[in-house]
């Protein structure tokens, strides 16, 4: 990895991306630090102390603590994450969105203008939940222009964001979104280190787990990493054709189908739907009820185990679902025919289709299901030790799996420009 940014590093080209993305970065870190106007920070520090199930640490973590300094940045990205999902839902359920999916770039270019303005609606009625609802105490504006001040900081914050993440996704390096979260989970992970071995020389928390909660994160890294790296190699050989006086192909590949294809976006979406029954009932009470509590988060006695097993469903699910979309195993096994390759042992057509949806069900499984494992992990091992964590296995997995996209994008460009260079 540290090769790779060196390298990046010393071609022009690369190194502006580099740069951009990196001023873009602190971009988002000054702006986590303009306060919202008409809201009484002390409040918001006290609703953040009464806990509330830990749903609203979890969100100030993921967001890198713009929800508890309640900044214009304090929805975060996760507006545009939410109309993603419905979006994409959509497009299987509706005949003109999977139209729409299937015309290429102009396609994709409406899909994306269907998820902004998604994205603006989704932030008000948040902005709106979080300022009435959640923080409604500590709300001090009296006019509607005061209110209304409020409500448009917010959305014009995510808005802001979601440009940024555009920006960064065209002109920069990496996911543009997936960056934005990585570095608000990034920002609050040294605080919450020192916070740990605080409490541990307090003697509020035994030294013995948090070595072994640090072990289990070193092992959630390892395993990543080898689901990001894993891929399953199915040989293709392309039959010889004559062409006038030619004679083309014979060459033998491979197509590479990678365990985890979905990458990190599985554990982002299933981590939002699972925290929207607590956020809604935080929006229009400004409280968590019992039933939840128990049933759906991970602080009840029975909802720790509801929302690991529904954690698990989700993200396997979202896994298939990610996978279906970036490869169509049968547009792959038509163009695989067109050009005279074929899988040997497996004749082309249909058969090469239902041979590559085979397996591509079996790797995504265990891919999905891994991911899923080591979501829930942490959640078991911090109510069996009770310990309260909120950098637990999720947080991990996105920062290990957006580090690895980001480096593996890059060099993708160094080899993309060694190949250019080659050829002139």
């Amino acid at each position: 990895m540290i090769s790779t940014l060196r390298n990046a590093w010393r071609i022009p080209d690369i190194r502006k991306k580099i740069i951009f993305t990196l001023l873009m970065l602190l971009v988002i870190r000054l702006g986590a630090n303009i306060p919202v106007p008409y809201m009484d920070k002390n409040i918001i520090k006290q609703i953040f102390e009464a806990g509330e199930g830990g749903l609203l640490q979890f969100l100030d973590l993921m967001a890198g603590g713009t929800l508890s300094d309640f900044s214009i940045f304090a929805l975060n990205i996760y507006p545009y994450i939410t109309s993603s999902i419905i979006i994409q839902l959509l497009t299987i359920a509706i005949p003109r969105l999977e139209e729409l999916a299937k015309e290429g770039e102009e396609g994709r270019k409406k899909i994306n203008r269907y998820t902004r303005y998604g994205t603006v609606v989704l932030a008000l009625i948040q902005a709106w939940g979080t300022t009435f609802g959640i923080f409604s105490n500590a709300l001090v504006a009296d006019s509607f222009i005061q209110k209304a001040i409020v409500i448009i900081s917010l959305i014009a914050g995510t808005s802001f964001l979601m440009w940024i993440g555009d920006k960064i996704t065209e002109r920069g390096v990496g996911n543009g979104i997936s960056l934005i979260i990585f570095i608000g989970i990034v920002s609050g992970l040294p605080s919450t280190i020192i916070n740990y071995i605080a409490w541990a020389r307090l003697g509020l928390v035994s030294w013995i787990k948090l070595v072994l909660l640090a072990i289990v994160a070193v092992l959630i890294v390892l395993v990543v990493v080898a689901l990001q790296e894993g891929e399953r190699k199915i040989p293709v050989q392309y039959a010889k054709r004559v062409v006038g006086r030619k004679m083309y192909g014979g060459q033998s590949t491979h197509i590479p189908l990678k365990v985890s294809m979905a990458g990190v976006i599985p554990v982002i979406f299933a981590s939002s739907l699972l925290s929207f029954p607590q956020t809604i009932a935080l929006f229009f009470t400004g409280k968590t009820p019992e039933w939840i509590l128990k049933y759906l988060t991970v602080q009840g006695s029975v909802g720790v185990w509801v929302y690991s097993i529904l954690n698990v469903i989700l993200i396997v699910f979202f896994t298939y679902f990610y996978t279906a979309i970036q490869f169509n195993t049968v547009e792959y096994a038509k163009n695989l025919q067109q050009y005279g390759g074929f899988i040997p042992g497996i004749r082309p057509g249909k058969p090469t289709s239902d041979y590559l949806n085979k397996v591509l069900t079996r790797i995504t499984f265990v891919g999905g299901i891994s991911l899923a494992l080591l979501a829930s992990l942490p959640i078991i091992l911090s109510y069996i030790f009770k310990l309260n964590i909120n950098f637990g296995g999720t947080a991990i997995i996105i920062v290990v799996g957006v580090a690895l996209e980001t480096v593996k994008q890059i060099e993708s460009q160094l080899l993309m420009r060694n190949y250019k260079g080659f050829l002139k």
